[in-house]
């Protein structure tokens, strides 16, 4: 059974209510964000890397 701190609750951005309650709750979604934008740069680059290996195959 998890403590009703630990859980994210939809009402609440997806934060846990200390998050909220202790002013982080900003700093974890910016820090979501930055993780988010870091992944989808990753499996760009990782997706156009794929296609030109595979591109001299096709021709």
């Amino acid at each position: 059974m998890s403590i009703p701190n630990e859980r994210y609750h939809e009402s609440l951005n997806n934060l846990t209510p200390a998050d909220v309650y202790y002013g982080r709750g900003q700093q974890v979604l910016d820090r979501r964000e930055q993780i988010k934008l870091n992944t989808l740069a990753m499996r760009r680059k990782m997706h156009y890397d794929n296609q030109m290996k595979l591109q001299p195959l096709m021709s």
